[in-house]
């Protein structure tokens, strides 16, 4: 989901002059995935080798179909109109080391298209290291007035948007390419923090944008990189293309809550689309698409690499403390799903948010003492409607698998800052108190 109406409207002012350009039969792949420069490592990568109209491997990509995720935003929360599909017209290999990704629309007007994720959804540099994410494509080789409503993109979403699709923008988005209406231009943006507003400008992002260097994104292949650098303090995120940085943004722009809710879960996982239509392409000359747009342009993907450089610093020992004192709910050892934000709740501080069926957060070395304990106090708060309720459990170490210790029922909102849908319920964890046994490890999880 990489916008929101009336997104970028700042960014371009004026539509490049109608041009017509001729689209090639045949395209050239690079014979294979260009090696790692000296001091990097390649973590995963695709060259599309394969016989001409197949589908790309399943083993690597997950085929999205449809108007939106089950559940999630319609229109995939951006306006685009068309129907995604697992159709070789759609979406193929070309048997020359290209995917090509292409839009159509039949006789009655309806367009369908293509969109593509990696299966893996753990991409992050390693501590203390780099990543990168890079891929060789032609843009859909049409412009002007035949373009109106093309909107090819080549971006990363965090993992935690994978069975929740409501927590955007906090988990983070990486726009490598995004292109609309065929213009000689790419944009790289930053997706984070809330909507509307918030640090990042939401449905805006933090954004750049800039020619193809030499032929146009349209006409030839450019390589579009994107590096996530935890090498450097501040932690920065940097785009290029065709190796020509041009945009960045520094962890010190952010909150630190917004750099930790989009850094510290699992991971990203990698998107290729065409898109018709939305909020993008509307924004510079909508509405999109219209009875000039032509259908049947492709994008052309030669290759996509990941790769990491570094990294290999030791990670400081998990934070340790005691049962009978005020465990912060920010200061998990690990979690998967939530995110942190600023507090409202008594005594400040963060609370966890965004917490979906099977999020949980690890608590480690948590010290009960010698003697038992009888009592466990926690605080939570919910968004959900009455006569809707969730469920926060505590399991402490060999209970982890079996059973809960504790199971906290939620109902209607009871303080909650910021409602949430009411099958997600928040919860503010603000307190612990004990239960017995020493070097326990302390796990909450969310259910519903």
């Amino acid at each position: 989901m990489r916008s929101r109406p009336n997104r970028r409207r700042t960014l371009l002012a004026v539509l490049l002059a109608p041009i017509l350009v001729a689209v090639p039969l045949t395209i050239a792949a690079q014979a294979s995935v260009p090696p790692p420069a000296a001091g990097w490592t390649t973590v995963w990568s695709d060259d599309f080798d394969g016989p001409s109209g197949s589908l790309p491997s399943s083993t690597d990509w997950i085929i999205d179909t449809g108007h939106g995720y089950p559940g999630g935003p319609g229109n995939w929360g951006t306006g685009e109109i068309q129907n995604y599909t697992n159709s070789t017209s759609n979406v193929a290999l070309d048997g020359a080391g290209n995917l090509r990704v292409t839009p159509r629309r039949d006789a009655a007007g309806n367009w369908t298209s293509a969109r593509i994720e990696t299966q893996r959804s753990n991409f992050k540099p390693p501590s203390g290291g780099v990543l990168a994410i890079e891929s060789r494509i032609q843009m859909p080789n049409v412009t002007g007035d035949a373009a109106l409503g093309y909107w090819p993109a080549f971006w990363a979403l965090g993992s935690p948007y994978r069975g929740n699709y409501w927590n955007w923008p906090g988990i983070g988005e990486f726009d490598i390419m995004e292109n609309v209406n065929g213009i000689n231009s790419v944009w790289g943006v930053l997706h984070c923090g809330v909507n509307p507003g918030g640090p990042c400008n939401e449905t805006t992002g933090l954004g750049a944008s800039r020619a193809c260097p030499g032929s146009t994104c349209q006409s030839a292949f450019h390589t579009y990189r994107f590096e996530w650098d935890t090498s450097v303090s501040p932690n920065e995120l940097r785009w290029y293309v065709d190796g020509q940085q041009f945009h960045s943004v520094s962890q010190s722009q952010l909150p630190a809550d917004t750099w930790s809710n989009m850094t510290s879960h699992a991971g990203y996982f990698i998107l290729l689309n065409v898109a018709i239509g939305g909020a993008f392409p509307d924004a510079l000359n909508g509405p999109t698409p219209r009875a000039e747009t032509v259908p049947d342009r492709p994008m052309i993907v030669d290759y996509v690499a990941v790769s990491s450089r570094g990294g290999g610093t030791t990670t400081p020992p998990p934070p340790t403390g005691s049962a009978y004192s005020t465990l912060q709910a920010e200061s998990y050892c690990q979690q998967s799903g939530m995110g942190v934000e600023i507090t409202t709740d008594t005594g400040g501080g963060q609370n966890l948010m965004q917490i979906s069926n099977g999020d949980w957060a690890l608590y480690r070395g948590i010290d009960f003492g010698s003697s038992a304990a009888t009592q466990f106090v926690g605080r939570v708060a919910s968004g959900a409607a009455g006569g809707v309720s969730g469920l926060v459990e505590v399991r402490l170490d060999k209970f982890l698998q079996d059973r809960a210790l504790l199971q906290l029922v939620l109902g209607t909102a009871n303080g909650e800052q910021s409602p949430r849908p009411a099958t997600r319920p928040t919860l503010l964890f603000r307190h612990s108190g004990s239960l017995g046994g020493d070097g326990f490890e302390g796990r909450i999880s969310g259910r519903r």
